[in-house]
């Protein structure tokens, strides 16, 4: 059985690599640090047809609903899923169950011949704050707190309820390390644990 999307059923296309990251350039050169949340929004409002296709690409492979997943079932099939659509390979974990992690060392938003000063999947970032909320019990946030294309060896998005992501935000503008702030999110009575 083959499990291929079809992009214009579900509401998608195809963009390269080369597109989106130029659009970024472009965005940030003209509108500086407001670029970030434009991208962002655009990839929120695109992450309800990237979940529903990976709904369709769930039942095509005989596994039913994401609801019916238990948390490791899900986590893999996001995998597979984010790999197969081209987006890359993606490790799904916890930091300090504090917040959710994705990882990924292929991501396809990162440029990292860019050198840019801080992470710049502002897109991804917008996206999988809405495709991972939509298998969590609400809204979830989402930050980029490491990128290739600020020259890290990967990607690292942490996910996590509004008051959790806006305390790592202002741990991380205040010179703060994220990993130091996620230890301290259960000591500040924050609600904790894996949003998913």
């Amino acid at each position: 059985m083959s499990s291929s999307l079809d992009l214009p059923r579900h509401d998608l296309m195809a963009v390269s690599r080369a597109s989106l990251a130029t659009l970024r350039s472009a965005l940030v050169r003209d509108n500086g640090p407001t670029a970030a949340a434009a991208l962002q929004e655009a990839g929120f409002a695109g992450g309800a047809a990237v979940f529903d296709a990976f709904r369709a690409w769930l039942r095509a492979r005989g596994e039913g609903d994401p609801g019916e997943l238990d948390l490791a079932d899900f986590q893999r099939e996001a995998a597979d899923f984010f790999h197969e659509t081209g987006w890359g390979s993606i490790q799904i974990g916890s930091l300090h169950d504090a917040v959710a992690v994705v990882d990924s060392s292929d991501w396809s938003e990162a440029s990292p011949g860019e050198h840019l000063e801080h992470p710049g999947c502002h897109y991804s970032t917008g996206m999988l704050a809405y495709f991972f909320g939509q298998f969590a019990d609400g809204a979830l946030g989402a930050l980029e707190v490491e990128c290739r294309s600020a020259g890290a060896a990967r990607c690292r998005f942490l996910l996590g309820n509004t008051d959790v992501m806006q305390y790592l935000f202002a741990a991380l503008e205040r010179g703060e390390a994220y990993d130091a702030a996620a230890i301290r999110i259960g000591a500040e009575g924050l609600p904790q644990g894996q949003p998913f």
